[in-house]
């Protein structure tokens, strides 16, 4: 991945390369987004910090909790204001998280510097003003630029239809400066997005109109195109919609993506959820871009479902910052996986645990092999802690030995699928990463239970450290 430069004094946030970023400090906080909306109760969404030190007191315990000003956020992904895409600049420093809520389309700025344990409130941006400066709605992905100014991509217009999607700008004081994306040929959907500066490009995927997801998930809304099936390319920086690749039938409803981290290599990976498939896109010898499945998780036969067979509806990608590994869950089937990716077409799965998913043992849903028998996953126990739902969120430590695990994927599906989940509240799970040969095992000392929060059983969703990681820093 090329020769470490080491950080001097006066360096900007993050680290120099990706490999840099592995030696950097293990983890002992993680803010996790927490969500009351969908649930029934009438609470604020808010940020937890959760103690991930295991020679702390009060490891695998929310040691704080920072209520937000209004109901009905839902939040869902997060960002920073600065991150590795700054380390050249000496005056640029970690220090806001960016919260966006989905449904809202409102923007908190979170001050994490002043009392990392107990992050204050900085600044809101609010939707109203989103919407009359760039008519969007709908936040999602939140990435910082090397010019300090914060992009974030919108899935619709207010009304919620996926046309109305695009990109804001905020600048470092987080003042609305309007949209990244330029007049012309106009994309269909927005959702998560990665940019590769030594390549010109971004590349964003096209989950669904927020009409049709914010109902629940409905394959009629798959046929009737309510759902994305392409990646959008654009020019960096100029945002110029310059190439669309269709993923045809093999590629439903692309989710997260991801490039390599080595800033120099021209690939990476999206999850197409509803295809259960991991395609890898690649430049080709024309400098356009081209695609190929490199991953399929086949659908389970299965019985007492609503379907005769179950799809293992991909979520939550990630690779590891050496770009050894790659790592996603199934959120029905119930598994989180890694594979070996050095050899980027080939995946090899070396690494697999079921931690929750649909055909537990004890649940009425069971897997149908092709001779008839039928099977159930072993979910263990954790605790005394029956786990609950699907595995959803991922978040990896620099040094890529521990994988942290959430369970919710948005309020209105955790209760059309994982009705549990609504009642008794999400958990956080810590498994623990053979980097050698692969291999993934759940810490039995690590638990968090979102079902034993003051104000009631909560959500779980995306977890951010302090010092970055895998998912947000971008290096240039």
């Amino acid at each position: 991945m090329g020769e470490e430069s080491g950080c001097c004094k006066r360096a900007g946030p993050g680290y120099a390369t990706p490999l840099a970023a592995m030696s950097g400090p293990r983890e002992s906080l993680l803010y996790v987004t927490c969500v009351y909306n969908g649930t029934g109760r009438q609470k604020p969404d808010f940020l937890a910090t959760v103690d991930v030190d295991p020679n702390s007191p009060t490891y695998s315990k929310v040691i704080h909790r920072l209520s937000l000003p209004y109901i009905g956020d839902e939040l869902h992904h997060t960002g920073w204001n600065s991150c590795s895409s700054c380390h050249g600049d000496p005056s640029a420093t970690r220090r806001f998280l960016i919260l966006p809520g989905l449904l809202s389309g409102r923007v908190y700025v979170i001050d994490t510097q002043k009392n990392p344990k107990a992050p204050s409130l900085h600044k809101v941006v609010e939707p109203e003003d989103i919407v009359e400066k760039t008519g969007l709605a709908y936040p999602h992905t939140s990435h910082c630029l090397a010019t300090g100014d914060v992009m974030i991509s919108f899935l619709g217009d207010k009304d919620g239809h996926s046309k109305g999607n695009g990109f804001l700008l905020l600048d470092s004081e987080f003042n609305i400066k309007g949209r990244w994306d330029k007049p012309g040929p106009k994309a269909e959907f927005s959702y998560d997005f990665w940019y590769q500066p030594r390549h010109k490009t971004m590349i964003c995927t096209t989950f669904g109109a927020p009409y049709a997801f914010t109902q629940g998930f409905n394959l009629k809304h798959v046929q009737d195109g309510l759902y994305g099936r392409q990646l959008f390319v654009y020019d960096w920086p100029d945002g110029h919609l310059k190439q669309t690749l269709d993923l045809g039938d093999n590629g439903l409803i692309p989710g997260e993506i991801r490039f390599v981290h080595e800033p120099s290599k021209d690939t990476g990976y999206v999850e197409c959820v509803l295809t259960s498939n991991v395609v890898r896109f690649f430049k080709t010898q024309d400098g356009s871009w081209g695609h190929e499945v490199a991953i399929q998780v086949e659908p389970l036969k299965v019985e007492n479902w609503i379907l005769p067979e179950m799809p293992g509806l991909i979520i939550g990608l990630l690779i590891s910052l050496d770009d050894r590994f790659l790592y996603f869950v199934n959120w029905f089937h119930g598994d989180v996986r890694q594979y070996n990716i050095e050899d980027p077409e080939n995946p090899v799965l070396v690494g697999q645990v079921y931690v929750g998913g649909l055909i537990r043992k004890g649940s009425p849903i069971v897997a149908v092999t092709g001779d008839g028998t039928t099977w159930q996953a072993d979910v263990p126990t954790i605790q005394g802690h029956s786990l609950r739902g699907g595995p959803h969120m991922t978040q990896l430590s620099l040094d890529g030995k521990r994988l942290y695990v959430t369970n919710s994927l948005f309020s209105t599906w955790d209760r059309q699928f994982y009705p549990d989940v609504i009642e008794k509240g999400s958990h956080m799970l810590l498994i623990d990463v053979d980097t050698e040969k692969g291999g993934l095992k759940i810490n039995p000392e690590f638990f968090v239970d979102f079902g034993a929060e003051p104000d009631g059983p909560c959500l779980a969703h995306e977890m951010r450290y302090p010092g970055g990681d895998c998912t947000s820093d971008i290096w240039i």
